[in-house]
């Protein structure tokens, strides 16, 4: 068997995995990462190991040039390069990484809220500058994040792990998502009470037809004075405009992005000005942990389709 590994992969421990999961098959890679490669390469693959950085996404055109293929594993839990339904067409299962990252990324959100929480950015940049503001920060919206009440939105892995976390610092907890969950003690509000009801708002619902833009200006005014919006999900899930605009007129007290509209984030993006945005470059899933759980799951799934097996976690 081949196995066409697209992921970039700097310091080459995803292909090592997938190679020991597949001993005895071919793993190769792009040489150039140009689309007109990549459906070169297809007709003779029969597992493809997905990218993650979107630059050779698997839409229903290269669908169409892979006769063979008996699996997509997509190392990583975000399927929004590959048009699942276009694949499914033609018979071949995509799979992902279902909570590989997820406590990785939870912890991410909570500490960059307690961070933003007690002014943590600002702070940090008035000392790069040279000053000292021991005092002034009290006037700053500065803070315990235990003294907030927490909102999440989608409650998933990610927003399962966020809730018990948030009570670990003694906030309350509600969340909202498309069905409410029996097997859980947090409590469920719908969106526009889950909005007015939360000092810090974590986002964390996958991108699709139905979430993008689903945080706007009318959202966005919901939620009270002073509030923090923590986006772990994808950036188009919040009207970036409207969070921009009511973060200048210090209606928010201040955001947590682990993602953006354009990546990387443009230079001339206000964003990077703003002193109560903690801002950082879609790594809130990346630790060293989350990326051996993915590695380890990828590599699994791979093994299992070179024996004769029926891939796990397809989506």
């Amino acid at each position: 068997m081949r196995i066409l590994l697209l992921a970039p992969d700097d310091e080459d421990g995803l292909l090592r995995a997938v190679r020991a999961a597949a001993a005895g098959h071919e793993v190769i890679r792009p040489t150039t990462r140009t689309r007109a490669e990549l459906r070169e390469l297809l007709p003779g693959a029969d597992i493809v190991v997905g990218d993650w950085s979107g630059e050779l996404p698997l839409g229903a055109a290269e669908a169409t040039r892979a006769p063979h293929l008996r699996l997509i594993q997509q190392p990583g839990v975000g399927t929004n390069w590959i048009d699942v339904d276009a694949w499914n067409r033609v018979g071949v299962p995509v799979a992902n990484t279902p909570g590989a990252n997820a406590a990785s990324v939870a912890e991410w959100a909570v500490v960059a809220a307690a961070a933003v929480s007690r002014s943590m950015p600002w702070a940090g940049a008035e000392i790069r500058s040279g000053g000292w503001p021991q005092r002034s920060i009290l006037d700053h919206g500065c803070r315990d994040l235990g003294d907030r009440r927490a909102g999440i939105l989608g409650f998933g892995d990610i927003g399962r792990r966020c809730a018990a976390l948030f009570e670990a610092f003694g906030c309350t907890v509600a969340y909202t998502a498309r069905h409410t969950r029996p097997d859980t003690a947090i409590r469920y509000l719908p969106l526009d009470d889950l909005l007015t009801e939360s000092d810090v708002l974590v986002v964390a619902v996958p991108l699709t037809a139905r979430t993008r833009g689903l945080v706007g200006e009318r959202e966005l005014g919901l939620l009270p004075p002073d509030a923090i919006v923590v986006n772990v999900a994808r950036g188009p899930v919040i009207d970036e405009t409207a969070l921009t605009a009511a973060l200048r007129a210090g209606r928010l007290g201040g955001a947590a992005l682990d993602v953006f509209d354009t990546e990387p984030l443009g230079v001339d993006s206000p964003l990077r000005s703003l002193d109560r945005v903690l801002a950082s470059p879609h790594v809130a899933g990346g630790s060293a942990t989350a990326r051996r759980r993915i590695y380890e799951m990828t590599a699994a799934n791979v093994a299992r389709v070179c024996g004769g097996a029926t891939p796990w976690w397809t989506v």
